[in-house]
């Protein structure tokens, strides 16, 4: 390159730079910006590995037993026909406890979605109120509300079924009220300006066409309360977590893997049915799980 051709270039970068200066130091501060947290965040997960005492050996050493804790289980087996009767006396208790939570939680979340709607009743004060109080609810995890309770109401299915009911409760009563505030205002002004009230336009414009969202998700967090029913079980709150935690306790492996494998069936099951059901009566339309 020769000399002339060399000033040329330097010349147009240089006016370049001064042409497009603050915007340059913008992106340059951006840049370190970016850096910085990423160096933070690296310094954060190696200090919480630390926390933890992670190590590579450590963890292939629990490889190896899980690996061995594996071969313990097979075959699955519940050894006699009379422990299998109770295996599954268990599963249904916690199917039970995990039905009679989500509806009962959907029925009481639905009026106060209602209310927290600001669609509906028009207050923001009152909408407020009531998703802070969801997120109080909500914040609370149901494996805590179910050692609420077991001290409250005793051992048993009970307190498993108050635990996951009033968890929902915050869940469903913050879902309902955002899907109450996204519907379509169209079907209510309509009804509003055919001389109908306000009540009258959430009967009959607003509730039709949210209900099958609302229905899909109290679907959807039956599926995921069946779980969490196993689980809430293990602090006596009844099912077939107690029974599963029995079993663990006394390293018999075999009759863990037959509970693992009958609560894997049990949720495949309700999976299925719970397509059909809102293939049935909520139409083909793929509607989104919620967020917890």
């Amino acid at each position: 390159m020769s000399g002339h051709a060399r000033s040329a270039l330097f010349g147009d970068v240089a006016a370049a730079a001064e042409r497009h200066g603050p915007l340059l130091r913008r992106a340059r501060t951006r840049a370190w910006r970016e850096i910085a947290l990423a160096l933070l965040l690296l310094a954060l997960l190696c200090a919480g590995l630390w926390r933890v005492d992670f190590g590579f050996a450590r963890m292939l050493g629990g490889f190896a037993k899980f690996g061995e804790i594996l071969a313990r289980m097979l075959p699955p087996t519940p050894d006699s026909w009379s422990r299998f009767t109770l295996y599954l006396h268990a599963l249904l208790e916690t199917l039970g406890l995990a039905l009679i939570g989500t509806l009962t939680a959907a029925v009481l979340a639905f009026p106060l979605g209602l209310l927290a709607a600001r669609a509906v009743t028009g207050s923001r004060l009152l909408h407020v109120l009531l998703h802070r109080l969801f997120d109080m609810i909500r914040g609370i995890d149901r494996f805590v509300w179910a050692l609420i309770f077991v001290r409250v109401v005793g051992l048993g299915p009970f307190a498993g079924a108050l635990a996951i009911a009033v968890t929902n409760i915050g869940a469903f009563g913050k879902l309902f009220s955002e899907t109450f505030d996204a519907s379509d205002r169209k079907p209510v002004e309509g009804v509003l300006s055919s001389g109908g009230g306000k009540s009258m336009a959430v009967r009959f414009a607003m509730i039709p066409q949210v209900f099958p969202v609302i229905a899909s998700q109290v679907l959807y967090y039956f599926e995921s309360d069946t779980r969490s029913a196993t689980v809430i079980g293990i602090v006596g709150a009844g099912g077939i977590g107690l029974v599963l935690y029995e079993e663990i306790r006394t390293l018999e492996w075999q009759h863990v893997a037959c509970l693992i494998l009958m609560i894997l069936v049990t949720v495949a099951a309700i999976d299925a049915l719970s397509g059909f059901v809102r293939r049935a009566f909520i139409g083909t339309e793929r509607v989104e799980p919620p967020s917890d």
